[in-house]
């Protein structure tokens, strides 16, 4: 009996401690780890919302970029920290791909990451260099078949950007080379620049070299025409079904503090509803979204299997 007793008091105490440290959180400055380099789509979302938040919870948010194994080291690394909220991941969409596309992966995005929120979708835009001889989506495959030798860059292997290529070479019966980038910035450098004739890339990423005329637009990967370039046509209206997109979400180590959850989403749902955070996204083409964590966890699961499909009809591997 008196063990029990002396039990239940310990049991209590973890609770109310628990709950003492939630209460109190957060008490020092927070770390996002971003999957990818500075200058890419998940980046720009990171360093848009991360001065909000640590505006809203009174401490320091600190970016940092850790690239590498498509976006595995870093998601991995969050997985594997204390679950006390204060290192974070602002995921994207390799979180529901890379399950499907790696043999091994050192996490399970579902059992070993806690759902945050939603923060922004945002569609992928096609862009070749500008030395290539074409203008349309059309014209982009009837080239691709003539024979000439092709290459496609991406943002890395695993992301929406290699997955929407794939799916592209196997819907227009095309044959082009891979070449894996570490991120959107060198990659569309390298497109400007000629070295690869094509890419998909997201839209934040993207658009600002097209404005500056470095790289020409093709196409967009949503359902929809996009209302930042509502003169370029969804790659639908070429190849009828087609259509990808990527997001960006934050996340915490599975374990973290109901609480600490709750705070960090109540404070992303006020953030992303800024006119000023909702304008900067806007004009990148990300629309934000919000949400609960339960929302997030659920659409996570969704995404998994949506891409596990894409991924087994283009015959991508790791």
């Amino acid at each position: 009996m008196k063990r029990l007793t002396v039990f239940c008091w310990i049991a209590a105490f973890a609770v109310l401690s628990g709950a003492a440290r939630a209460d109190t959180y957060p008490s020092k400055p927070i770390r996002m780890l971003v999957p990818f380099p500075a200058g890419g789509t998940v980046d720009f979302f990171a360093r848009t919302v991360g001065p909000r938040l640590a505006e809203a919870l009174g401490q320091p948010v600190l970016i940092e970029n850790r690239s590498g194994a498509g976006g595995n080291i870093a998601a991995e690394a969050v997985a594997r920290s204390p679950a006390d909220g204060y290192t974070l991941l602002m995921g994207s969409e390799i979180v529901s791909i890379n399950i499907t596309l790696y043999e091994k992966l050192g996490y399970d995005p579902v059992k070993d990451l806690a759902p945050v929120v939603l923060v922004g979708t945002v569609p992928n835009i096609l862009l070749v260099s500008p030395s290539l001889p074409v203008k349309t989506t059309q014209e982009l495959i009837a080239y691709a078949k003539s024979g000439k030798k092709m290459s496609y860059a991406s943002t890395g292997l695993g992301t929406s950007s290699q997955l929407s290529s794939e799916l592209f070479k196997s819907v227009a019966g095309i044959d082009v080379l891979h070449v894996p980038y570490k991120g959107g910035a060198p990659a569309i450098v390298d497109l400007a620049g000629g070295q690869v004739e094509m890419m998909f890339v997201n839209m934040p990423t993207g658009l600002p070299m097209v404005k500056g005329g470095k790289v020409r637009i093709l196409a967009v990967t949503s359902a929809q025409r996009a209302p930042q370039v509502p003169d370029v046509p969804t790659i639908g209206e070429t190849l009828p079904g087609f259509e990808t997109a990527a997001w960006s979400a934050i996340y915490a180590p599975a374990g973290t503090p109901g609480t600490v959850i709750d705070k960090l989403n109540s404070a992303m749902v006020k953030i992303l509803q800024m006119p000023d955070v909702k304008a900067a996204l806007a004009e990148q083409g990300a629309v934000p979204a919000g949400g609960t964590p339960q929302a997030l966890g659920d659409f996570t699961k969704s995404e998994i299997v949506k891409w596990e499909k894409i991924i087994k009809a283009s015959g991508a591997k790791i």
